[in-house]
Formats: structure tokens, C-alpha cells, sequence
């Protein structure tokens, strides 16, 4: 009886279950990158409309050139903290500030040419600007820093100074 001779091909009936494995194995480690945006928490919907005094609204306006106006001055980045405490907190109580800190609103409007990175500095600042406000506001009623505070007594310091910002539709200004 002559020897049998062995096929010279792989048998490729587990190849693709080889296949699915590889492809579920990295389905399943891959991390996908995903865009990080402005983590912004929305209050809930209210249908009645609200009155806001103008004395309380200040204009914060990003134009295409990237140029800040603030209350109608243009103005730098730099500037803006100062003129959102002065405006917010308005410890000289003058009629072009807020009438307290509660009823302040910061009117943001960008223009659509508007380049996001000057767009997320604005907001930065915002935020930063609010977050030194509850620290002195924080070591003013409990004396200690705002991060050791408990949660009601955080609750409580954003609730005598909220930030509270109005975004607009951006406009197509060519300024």
C-alpha cells in the first residue's frame, strides 16, 4: 500500500473564528478618544419667562477678530476678572453694577468666526472668576477654603453667588 501523502494547504475552517476573536479582542481594548467640551450643566427647562433688570445683565461680546467688549469697552482678557467681580460683587454699590450678587447674569454673545480656543478662554476666565469669588466667600463665612467645605456648606456659598451665564446664539457680525 503506497503512503499517504499529506495535503499541502492550512485548513481554514477556524480562521475566521481566529478572525472574530482578534476583532473582539480589540473592540474590546481599544479606548476610542473622544472631544472633551466644556462640561456645562443646564438648569431645567422653565416656561414662565423671566424678567431680568438691564442693571443686572453684563454684556460680555467676543467678535470675529477675537477682540472682547465688555459693558462696551473693549477690553483684554486680563481685565475681565476684575470687571466681573466689580460688576458681580459691586462693593461700591454703583448703579452700573449688579444690585447682588444673586441677580447677576453674565450675557455671553460670540460671533460665529468667533475661533473657539478664544472662545474657551473667555469661558475659562468665567469660571475661574466665580470659583475665586466662592473661595473668598468661603473663608469669609466659615473661614477655610472653599475645597473643605461640606456640601451643604458649598451649596450655600453658590447660592449667595451663582454663576449664572446666558449664552446667545452666536451672530454674524463682521466688526
Amino acid at each position: 500500500m503506497p503512503a499517504r501523502r499529506v495535503p499541502d494547504e492550512v485548513p481554514g475552517g477556524a480562521m475566521a473564528d481566529i478572525g472574530f476573536l482578534l476583532l473582539v479582542f480589540f473592540f474590546v481594548t481599544t479606548t476610542i478618544a473622544e472631544d472633551r467640551g466644556i462640561l456645562v450643566r443646564l438648569p431645567p427647562w422653565d416656561e414662565r419667562a423671566v424678567d431680568i433688570a438691564a442693571r443686572n445683565v453684563l454684556h460680555i461680546h467676543v467678535n470675529a477678530a477675537n477682540e472682547l467688549m465688555v459693558a462696551g469697552q473693549m477690553t483684554t482678557t486680563d481685565r475681565l476678572p476684575h470687571m466681573i467681580r466689580q460688576f458681580v460683587l459691586n462693593p461700591e454699590e454703583d448703579a452700573s453694577g449688579a444690585s447682588s450678587p444673586r441677580k447677576a447674569v453674565l450675557s455671553l454673545y460670540t460671533d460665529r468666526s468667533t475661533a473657539y480656543a478664544a472662545y474657551l478662554e473667555i469661558y475659562d476666565t468665567l469660571k475661574r472668576t466665580y470659583r475665586r469669588m466662592w473661595e473668598d466667600e468661603s473663608v469669609r463665612r466659615y473661614d477655610i477654603p472653599y475645597q473643605d467645605l461640606r456640601e451643604a456648606q458649598r451649596q450655600a456659598v453658590r447660592h449667595a453667588i451663582p454663576f449664572v451665564v446666558s449664552e446667545a446664539e452666536p451672530t454674524s457680525d463682521q466688526k
